[in-house]
């Protein structure tokens, strides 16, 4: 989105909003906000990074910015809410403080983010939390993508696995879809139509108008031959290769065990090379049982809360967190290496309640590393269907500082990182 900005105070963190046309406004003398769950409070240098390179604007349809006046009174400006949308390896700290029109429509499931105008320059209410060239945008989405996804369709022929990838890298630019083509790195391998859970901010089904989906789910149950094949081929031909089940267009891998489980088989008996992993809500057990004991590596658990009521309210799962304990712990005990994907919105998980409920899971449960990942979704919406705060909110930076204190084998990141194969004999 291009902008213009009107007459600039270098020294102020200045409120920016769009027009009707979409162009990028300042409103001097007005303090910028961000919002923390639901307080708006003003934005302070500490907040704020230059904005990342990467990083999209988008304006927020039927939302007024609110500025901060010299008076001390909060004042919604005549325009439209802006917010950044950040590149991976980056955290929010502050969400966008709006005024919103009662007949608002919610907001598309994208990570918003505070913006606003410092020194001159774009900053966001975010903090680096990783950094990984191998994500970069600029691999992605090159001239030659068509070409090398011809190549692979005929490589591998009339695999329904390849026909949907080939549909994620062109219609959602889906960048573990895409390596598969490119032949590298970690590359999404989708195996379930179904999900035990159905969860408030799903990419690829919802069951309410509350929040479109932006892609659709597989219709298809790939054979564990078809899966196989797909798995073969990139674990062979790719640097720091990983085949990983759980996509975005898909539901829960472990549903899937019956064909998941024999495709591994077929993999190792076909190549020690690379990396097996699975994306899961780690839900089903049984299904993560056969799925580690047929020769797993890595296990990613997507995981909004250490606390049952605030996990199940967003989750809506036919399991339990008791359940999820179970699988991370039966993966640890076979030598999986266990991460988890750790969906943060700001003035939510660090909520004092739930900074101690995560104190408590990983003494419990001793995984490596959490993944940070900005939650997609309208945080109106969120917040209206979530418990309400029972403690203090402590921030984002305080809420990363005291688990790194806590548990300093703990690695906090965004990205997985490239193992390969899991040591049987350790």
């Amino acid at each position: 989105m291009k902008g213009k900005r009107k007459n600039k105070n270098k020294s102020q963190i200045t409120v920016l909003y769009a027009d009707e046309n979409g162009e990028i406004f300042d409103a001097p003398g007005l303090a910028a906000m961000g919002r923390q769950g639901e307080e708006n409070i003003p934005l302070q240098k500490e907040d704020l990074i230059p904005l990342p390179e990467g990083a999209d604007l988008m304006f927020l349809p039927e939302r007024q910015p609110l500025g901060l006046a010299a008076t001390g009174e909060i004042m919604p400006v005549s325009g439209q809410a802006v917010a950044a949308i950040l590149p991976m390896g980056y955290t929010r700290t502050r969400l966008p403080a709006y005024a919103k029109e009662e007949t608002a429509k919610p907001l598309p499931l994208f990570g918003y983010t505070a913006v606003a105008l410092y020194q001159d320059e774009l900053y966001a209410a975010a903090l680096s939390t990783d950094a990984n060239t191998k994500w970069n945008p600029l691999h992605y989405n090159t001239h030659e993508l068509k070409r090398l996804i011809r190549r692979t369709q005929k490589d591998i022929p009339h695999n329904p696995i390849v026909e949907q990838l080939a549909k994620c890298s062109l219609e959602w630019h889906c960048l573990t879809a895409e390596n598969l083509f490119y032949r590298r790195w970690e590359a999404g391998l989708p195996t379930s139509p179904q999900c035990n859970a159905k969860c408030f901010g799903c990419i690829s089904r919802q069951e309410s108008e509350c929040c479109p989906s932006p892609q659709n789910r597989i219709t298809f149950r790939p054979t564990a031959e078809e899966i196989a094949a797909v798995g073969i081929y990139h674990l062979k031909t790719a640097p720091e290769g990983i085949i990983s089940f759980g996509q975005g267009c898909e539901g829960e891998p472990a549903l899937a065990a019956d064909n998941v489980a024999p495709a591994i088989k077929l993999m190792r008996e076909a190549t020690t090379k690379g990396q097996i992993n699975m994306n899961s809500n780690a839900g089903y057990t049984e299904g993560i049982k056969k799925i580690v004991d047929a020769g797993l590596d890595s296990l990613r658990v997507s995981i909004i809360s250490a606390n049952e009521e605030n996990y199940q309210a967003y989750y809506r799962a036919n399991y339990t967190l008791a359940d999820v304990k179970s699988s991370i712990d039966y993966a640890l005990k076979n030598k999986v290496r266990v991460s988890l994907n750790l969906l943060y919105l700001p003035g939510f998980n660090d909520r004092e309640e739930e900074l101690m409920a995560w104190e408590a899971f990983l003494q419990e449960t001793p995984i490596e590393m959490i993944q940070m990942r900005n939650l997609n979704v309208d945080p109106d919406e969120f917040l209206s269907i979530m418990p309400k705060a029972k403690g203090k909110i402590w921030g984002t930076r305080v809420f990363i500082e005291r688990l790194k204190q806590k548990f300093p084998r703990l690695t906090i990141g965004s990205f997985s990182h490239y193992y390969g194969r899991r040591d049987f004999n350790a």
